[in-house]
């Protein structure tokens, strides 16, 4: 009787994931490091018009806050990009916990409000843009860590990630500073930021994924010329960005006003909350689109979307109309924003992809901050219906800069990096198939 042996088959090792190379903590720590930097605008003026009595204050304030991200964010990119993020993010994130905690006791003393302004000013400067430096680090890893084939699907699914994460962070860290402020004190959201940035921001830059982005002895940066970074394939994702800001700015402050006076003011977050469900899911289903659906088509297309949602929105006699421009609204800014930060991975001139990524973070906390003011003061002096054209403009911007974009750009040739490592292979991940993330 013969017996007849049998080798079992040695088993598969599983195909690489994004997830299993980040790690698994690594993104829950990287959403929740977000909400400081959500939180600091709102968190900014609900304390000085409440500790100053003065609105105009808070509007200087929130736009103080917002020049500070705009001169020193695309440095802290550009020292990320030199030195590695953990360095740069530890630093920050101290400094910025100590800004925070700083301008909670300056805004309730006696000092002058010129001091408040140059605290406010320090708050944006520190600030640690999590979502920009989470992207160029999982940007890397996708190049580095995953099969060719499965890379162009990553790179979408990522982009339609990190932009749902920082669409909740800016959605519900507006509705995290009211409760906090409303339920403790006015000092409070900026107290609670501080806490959130010196826990999640420090756990953030020392998580094991920072050393991908570090320099070493052996391969050192090689980075492109600054000059790359203000070409127009830069400018143009950069000047949407600043649009996406101006209308996250105007859509809540003129939102809150119109509520305000039909005596629904407590439900701003609620209404808001409605685009950021939309906007979240469209962001999460970006990898879905099909190929042929370009990046400067889905940038026309979207934003065109969110100036009609706007139209209607100025146009809305009611609260049901309002609510409906708001979940149209969703539809059109998170593929939006899903979109630009894709050309921006695309267009990273070489060793610069944290630059570019805080360029368009500092741009997006600018808009937001100068129409958080510039709505208020509209809304104050001409009423709520006038604040609520205000929108209208922001998605105008975002639509001009999708036409500068798709007239004077392109998705595959372009003037920014020519040999940039980085940006080749980023372009070529848009443009292959691949399997999903």
């Amino acid at each position: 009787m013969s017996t007849q042996q049998t080798t079992a088959p040695a088993p598969q090792q599983s195909s690489p994931t994004l997830r299993r190379a980040a790690g698994t903590a690594y993104f829950p720590i990287a959403f929740i490091a977000r909400f400081p930097f959500a939180m600091m605008v709102v968190g900014t003026l609900t304390l000085v018009v409440a500790a100053r009595d003065s609105i105009a204050l808070g509007g200087m304030n929130a736009a103080a806050v917002g020049l500070g991200a705009a001169i020193v964010g695309p440095l802290l990119g550009a020292a990320a990009d030199r030195i590695g993020q953990r360095t740069v993010i530890l630093a920050a994130g101290i400094a910025n916990s100590l800004a925070l905690l700083a301008i909670a006791a300056v805004a309730f003393s006696s000092l002058p409000d010129a001091l408040v302004l140059v605290t406010g000013f320090l708050v944006g400067a520190t600030s640690p843009q999590i979502g920009p430096f989470s992207r160029s680090r999982l940007v890397q890893l996708i190049l580095t860590r995953l099969p060719a084939g499965r890379r162009a699907r990553s790179l979408n699914a990522t982009m339609g990630y990190e932009s749902a994460a920082d669409e909740t962070a800016f959605v519900f860290g507006p509705i995290v500073v009211g409760l906090l402020a409303t339920t403790m004190s006015p000092a409070a959201p900026m107290i609670g930021a501080a806490v959130l940035t010196l826990l999640f921001v420090t756990a953030f830059a020392l998580h094991p994924t920072a050393r991908i982005s570090t320099p070493s002895a052996d391969d050192p940066v090689t980075q492109a010329p600054a000059r790359q970074l203000v070409t127009l394939g830069v400018l143009v994702v950069v000047a949407g960005a600043l649009g996406v800001g101006l209308f996250f700015g105007t859509v809540l402050t003129s939102l809150t006003a119109f509520l305000s006076d039909s005596g629904r003011g407590d439900s701003a977050g609620l209404v808001y909350g409605v685009m950021g469900v939309g906007s979240t899911i469209l962001a999460l289903s970006i990898s879905l689109f099909p190929e042929r659906f370009r990046l400067r088509a889905r940038w026309l297309a979207f934003s065109a979307l969110m100036l009609a949602s706007m139209i209607a929105f100025s146009l809305a006699g009611g609260l049901g109309g309002v609510i409906a421009a708001m979940a149209v609204a969703g539809i059109g800014i998170g593929p939006t924003v899903v979109t630009l930060y894709s050309l921006a991975a695309e267009r990273s001139p070489q060793g610069r992809s944290a630059t570019v990524m805080s360029m368009l973070g500092s741009a997006t906390i600018v808009g937001q901050s100068a129409a958080s003011a510039l709505t208020g003061a509209v809304a104050e002096s001409a009423g709520s219906q006038a604040s609520m054209w205000m929108p209208v403009g922001a998605a105008a911007l975002v639509v001009i800069a999708a036409l500068v974009n798709a007239l004077g750009c392109h998705d595959a040739t372009h003037s920014t990096a020519a040999d940039d490592d980085l940006r080749e292979q980023a372009r070529a991940l848009t443009e292959q198939p691949a399997e999903h993330l």
